[in-house]
C-alpha cells in the first residue's frame, strides 16, 4: 500500500469531545492540563465547548452537540486535514442515541491515523508527549491509489454471446 506523507504543525489542532456523565472529567483534566492546551487551536462539540472556553479563558470553536451531527462535523474536520487529534472522553457504560455517530467518528480518526484519546489516562499520556509540542509527519494510506476515482466497481463485459 502507499501512503501519503502529512505534516501535523507543532501546534496541533484538536477536538475535545465529552458525553454528558463525562463532561465534569474532561473540564478538569483540560484545567489541569490548560497551559499545554493554550499553545494549541481547540475545537469541541456543543455544550462541551462553552464550558471549556468558559472553564480555561481560551478560545475554544464549538461546533453542533454530538447527537445533532457535531461528531459528524468533527469527522468531516479529520477528513479534510482540520482535526489533528481527537480527544474524546465517551461513556462505554450510557448507551447514547447516537452511538453509530460516535463509532463513524473513531473509525475515521483510525483511517486517517490521527491520534485519539478515549480516556483520562491515555490523554495524559498523549499530551506530555514530546510529539506534541513538535512537528509531525504521519503516514496515511494513499486511498485514492487503491480505489477507482468513480467508487464504483467496474463492469464486466460478457465474453462470448449473451449473459445467462
Amino acid at each position: 500500500m502507499a501512503y501519503q506523507e502529512l505534516l501535523t504543525k507543532s501546534a496541533k489542532r484538536i477536538a475535545l469531545v465529552a458525553h454528558d456523565n463525562k463532561k465534569q472529567e474532561l473540564l478538569e483534566w483540560a484545567r489541569f492540563n490548560r497551559e499545554l492546551l493554550a499553545g494549541h487551536e481547540l475545537y469541541a462539540t456543543g455544550t462541551t465547548g462553552r464550558l471549556l472556553q468558559r472553564t480555561l479563558g481560551l478560545e475554544v470553536v464549538s461546533l453542533q452537540s454530538g447527537p445533532l451531527g457535531g461528531d459528524q462535523q468533527i469527522g468531516s474536520k479529520v477528513v479534510d486535514g482540520t482535526i489533528d487529534f481527537l480527544i474524546f472522553f465517551w461513556d462505554p457504560l450510557e448507551p447514547q442515541p447516537h452511538d453509530p455517530d460516535v463509532k463513524a467518528l473513531i473509525r475515521i480518526a483510525v483511517v486517517w491515523n490521527i491520534p485519539v484519546a478515549c480516556n483520562r489516562a491515555s490523554a495524559d499520556f498523549m499530551i506530555s508527549s514530546p510529539l506534541m509540542a513538535s512537528e509531525y509527519t504521519r503516514l496515511v494510506p494513499d486511498y485514492a491509489a487503491v480505489r477507482p476515482s468513480t467508487g464504483r466497481r467496474q463492469r464486466r463485459e460478457p465474453r462470448d454471446g449473451p449473459t445467462p
